[in-house]
């Protein structure tokens, strides 16, 4: 499979950088083109400014894109130098961004889906939920995170229309104790489902893949690698499947069928 656009270099804008949780930011930033062209779990590649021997770009998927308004909003988490250099870039700065990279959700009407997401995982699930809530479905969005102040995207799942949206935390400051999965097994016994998207850990997706095989559920799950160069030259994205060998996350994926992967 290759990516369903074309892709280009396009400058940006940044119109909000503001820290949403503990080593979490949401930036709000302008590139009208771009913003028309993205569609829902593709990702992009930006340069961010203030260090020369940085030369890799850092990979990012989206939350949402307004093609109207021409802006694109990310969610972020701070987890080495480039992102916390990311998270300093205020209001007015600008660089470049690669993209639309990828390929994204698959989504179509039908029954009733289950979003499942972890921590940082949050921004493509909410994007995908908007989509099938668009598509006429019903949604329920499970969104879990370590703790409170690393949540992100309640808020945003109920405003976009989900049926349903369960909190979880790893350590019980705020919603259900536990687990992602022990969220979804409940739900699973107690709705039907004809489609599961996810992005998070890969031991948490990992989970949400075996629960929606042997519920025979269709899942689609969006995966986390090193996209150092985001159009399949270097090889350091390679995701194994359960049929041998292997495919490229930047230029396959991200977004795959569950039930490919070789978890």
């Amino acid at each position: 499979m290759q990516p369903s656009a074309k892709v280009h270099l396009y400058d940006f804008r940044v119109r909000s950088n503001e820290a949403v949780g503990r080593d979490v930011f949401r930036m709000v930033m302008e590139s009208p083109k771009l913003a028309e062209r993205l569609e829902p779990g593709q990702f992009m590649n930006i340069a961010v400014p203030g260090d020369a021997s940085h030369i890799v770009r850092i990979p990012l998927s989206f939350a949402g894109a307004d093609a109207a308004a021409g802006t694109i909003e990310l969610v972020y988490a701070v987890v080495g130098e480039g992102t916390r250099r990311l998270s300093k870039m205020g209001a007015g700065s600008g660089s470049t961004v690669v993209g639309p990279c990828g390929n994204g959700w698959r989504i179509a009407p039908g029954g009733r889906a289950l979003a499942v997401a972890g921590g940082v995982g949050a921004p493509p699930v909410i994007a995908a939920a908007r989509s099938l809530v668009a598509a006429g479905r019903d949604v329920d969005v499970i969104l879990g995170a370590q703790t409170k102040d690393r949540l992100w995207g309640e808020k945003d799942a109920r405003d976009l229309g989900a049926s349903d949206v369960v909190v979880t935390t790893d350590d019980g400051s705020y919603g259900r104790r536990g687990f992602t999965t022990q969220t979804m097994e409940d739900l699973l016994a107690q709705r039907d489902y004809d489609l599961v998207v996810t992005c998070g850990p890969s031991v948490m997706m990992a989970g949400v893949a075996r629960l929606a095989e042997g519920a025979h559920v269709a899942c689609q799950a969006s995966l986390e690698r090193m996209m150092t160069c985001g159009f399949g030259a270097c090889s350091t994205c390679n995701v194994a499947m359960r049929a041998g060998g292997y495919k490229s996350c930047c230029m396959d994926g991200p977004v795959f069928d569950a039930e490919e992967v070789a978890w």
